[in-house]
């Protein structure tokens, strides 16, 4: 059942340049990878939505030294490390084959005309051509990436002789020009819109099924996704072991309000903040679900300045999860998401606690969503998640 509070809508949205651009594809740099040695790395993923061009962004935000690329290509995928023969395009910078990017920065390619269709996943190649010190990744990306290839092999049809890593490398975005108006939904998430106990290279996330469910409708095929979660990731404060990442209230706008075309946002996260009085034994890590209510409430008025619809997900039951559950995390997850429900701020709420909840026990998630830490769900649980999104929202 669709489990919807809908609540007062903005007018048309603004946010956005609408030159045609929208996210296909997107994850969160989160923290600072390994050293690379000079290599060629190949990356597979599956986009949202269809266009006629392509561009890539690319990340040095970990990066204590200026992050050289000495060529990317992107391609379809055949499988693993392969590319279908007569796909694959070289990409530009500003017109050149190289690119050098600042630590803290990001790079925008150039427009490519390949034409993408949704759900269809690429590869995207990328050489260094010469050591990392300090590489920028998304560390649970839940893929395959094939690396540790000498030389440039960004032009190979295979790459059989790669190692294989599960984390993202530097590549941030892939977006494509489609029809107008652009449109673009940004998720900005935990550990659950990262697909944590969903399998490897499944793509069985639950933005994955929302993104398979707007193809199935005819109206909503031009709709983008940008998945923003970040497994450990928090809504006030930054991370700190256990906890990952950039807090949620300081990407906000890297990760939801800049993504082109974007016109909704849906913000699911909190529980972490709660979950860190438990973990960590610093005071000023610890808040209270009034500090969560009021983290959330600034996110929605920074959309609403923005003219960004933004929707807000119930946080889910995690009773029987060890170190993060207790009596008070339970009654202040209740607290935060009664507010969700019943505050007025959001433009929707999205109620993933009510279905995927054990009827027998509310504090628990349900035995058949479990993926057996007793917090994330199961890929049957994320389909459930992906179909608690009204499709009607992204119709107004």
């Amino acid at each position: 059942m669709t489990a919807l509070l809908f609540l007062s809508f903005l007018g048309a949205a603004t946010a956005a340049p609408n030159d045609g651009w929208r996210t296909a594809w997107a994850t969160a740099p989160d923290s600072a990878g390994p050293a690379l040695d000079a290599q060629t790395l190949r990356q597979v993923v599956r986009t949202t939505t269809s266009g006629a061009r392509v561009r890539i962004r690319l990340s040095n935000l970990f990066g204590t030294r200026p992050l050289v690329i000495g060529a990317a290509h992107v391609g379809l995928s055949a499988g693993c490390a392969r590319v279908t023969p007569g796909s694959d395009r070289a990409l530009t910078f500003g017109g050149k084959a190289t690119v050098t990017i600042a630590p803290g920065a990001s790079a925008l390619s150039d427009p490519a005309d390949m034409a993408v269709r949704a759900l269809q996943p690429l590869a995207v190649s990328l050489y260094l051509p010469q050591k990392v010190d300090v590489s920028t990744i998304h560390g649970f990306a839940l893929q395959t990436v094939y690396m540790k290839v000498p030389g440039d092999a960004t032009a190979a049809a295979d790459l059989p002789s790669a190692a294989t890593d599960d984390s993202r490398y530097f590549l941030s975005d892939v977006e494509v020009e489609g029809p107008r108006p652009a449109r673009t939904l940004a998720i900005v998430g935990d550990s659950i819109a990262d697909g944590v106990g969903s399998g490897t290279d499944h793509d069985a996330r639950w933005p994955d099924a929302l993104a398979a469910r707007l193809q199935a409708d005819p109206a909503l095929t031009g709709i983008g996704i940008a998945n923003g979660g970040i497994a450990g990731n928090r809504v006030l404060r930054d991370g700190a072991d256990p906890y990952i990442g950039p807090s949620a209230t300081s990407r906000f706008a890297r990760d939801g309000l800049d993504k082109p075309g974007v016109r909704w946002i849906l913000v699911h996260a909190g529980l972490n903040d709660l979950t860190a009085t438990n973990l960590l034994a610093a005071p000023t890590e610890h808040v209270t679900a009034e500090q969560v209510e009021a983290g959330l409430r600034a996110l929605a008025a920074r959309a609403h300045a923005r003219g960004v619809r933004i929707w807000a997900g119930t946080l889910m039951p995690l009773a029987g999860a060890k170190r993060f559950h207790s009596a008070d995390i339970e009654r202040e997850r209740q607290a935060v998401n009664a507010w969700i429900r019943t505050s007025g701020v959001f433009d929707a709420v999205v109620d993933f606690d009510a279905a995927l909840r054990d009827p027998a026990d509310p504090t628990r998630l349900n035995p058949a969503y479990d993926s057996g830490d007793h917090l994330h769900p199961n890929e049957e649980g994320y389909r459930v998640m992906a179909r608690q999104v009204d499709l009607r929202l992204l119709r107004s």
